[in-house]
């Protein structure tokens, strides 16, 4: 048994399963989580008898590091290597005043927007609740352990669509808000989706963290090509469903993700379209210069016309910012991590099919 992917309400399971008292849990989230320790022999304040124990029936099991890029501004990723052979790629970013760990979910991603180099790598497989929560885990062990603070927020915008691995996402989020694991604020968590309206009610329910909807297109039609889960759930759909998961809290936005394209998705007419679309909708935009990748078809819109696109939107009263881009010298920035993907759905043959 894997301890490290179990949320509290599991872990007190496992030790009563034992004949432990349920306490025990709380003893080994601080060991394991705040303290960074994956050997059950240097958890003093338990029996030796229950050590021993766990040391033939448990484990705190991490993915591998295997290498480690650190980029001009700060950014650090690392490419972390699974049981299964694949790799995936988590990436730190230090700002003033806080530190944001850009985590994975999927092996790849099975949703191929067309933009996005994940996407062209294909997809294997969900990570378990202990491959994502490993991310942190292992993140905050190469910053100093999690009292260091260096990690502030997490998001989980890496490898993958976080709605689509629902369970386990949801697992290593409960570890990143209890106050005996990671103790971060729901305001400091946040889920990136393409669109899944159904998990996107689902989350409001068991988990409500911050929700980023990755939007990139004003109408449908121009959607469907740039994010294919478009054609299952609509632009009017995944609205109202942004606007139910705001309902109950008026403290709660939605952040609207935006790659700029050039010649694509960056005219004023699209920023008009963009403001009628959101009225109503408790929302902030984030415009993403696209960071290109090998083999990409689209180019980054020139700075003049992000601004342009930009100062449009803040006119109409829609809190926009333009995100900076953070970590392109190693392709680490938003849309480019990669990882080693042993791709089942054959997507990266049809690909190079295609091109040839």
């Amino acid at each position: 048994m894997n301890l490290l992917g179990l949320p509290p309400a599991a872990l007190q399971q496992f030790f009563v399963s034992l004949g432990e008292k349920p306490f025990r849990a709380s003893q080994v989230l601080k060991w394991v989580h705040q303290l960074g320790v994956d050997d059950f022999q240097a958890m003093t304040n338990l029996s030796k008898g229950l050590r021993t124990q766990l040391a033939e029936t448990a484990e705190v099991h991490t993915p591998e590091v295997v290498a480690e890029q650190q980029g001009e501004d700060g950014t650090r990723k690392w490419l972390l290597r699974l049981d299964s052979g694949n790799s995936i790629e988590t990436v730190f970013i230090p700002e003033q005043g806080r530190g944001t760990l850009c985590v994975s979910s999927q092996v790849g991603c099975a949703l191929n927007c067309t933009f996005c180099a994940t996407g062209a790598q294909g997809f294997n497989r969900n990570l378990t609740a202990a491959e994502i929560i490993g991310q942190l885990w292992s993140a905050s062990r190469q910053l100093g352990g999690v009292r260091a603070r260096a990690i502030t927020n997490v998001v989980l915008m890496g490898m993958g669509e976080p709605l689509l691995n629902f369970d386990n996402v949801v697992k290593a989020m409960r570890l990143m808000l209890d106050d005996l694991a990671y103790g971060l604020s729901w305001r400091r968590v946040t889920l990136s989706t393409a669109g899944m309206v159904p998990a996107i009610d689902r989350l409001r329910e068991e988990c409500p963290v911050n929700l980023a909807v990755s939007l990139h297109a004003p109408n449908d039609e121009l959607r469907d090509m740039l994010v294919p889960l478009n054609r299952k759930y609509p632009l009017e759909m995944l609205l109202d469903a942004c606007r139910r998961y705001t309902h109950a809290d008026a403290r709660r936005r939605i952040t609207f993700e935006y790659v700029m394209l050039d010649g694509i998705n960056d005219s004023l007419t699209h920023a008009r379209q963009l403001i009628r679309m959101l009225q109503g909708v408790p929302a902030k935009i984030n415009l993403i210069p696209f960071n290109p990748f090998p083999g990409t078809q689209y180019r980054r819109s020139p700075q003049e016309v992000i601004d342009r696109f930009r100062d449009v939107l803040l006119g109409a009263g829609l809190m926009t910012v333009t995100r900076k881009t953070r970590g392109d010298d190693i392709a680490a920035a938003c849309g480019q991590l990669a990882g080693q993907v042993a791709d089942r759905s054959k997507r990266h043959l049809r690909r190079l099919q295609a091109a040839t």
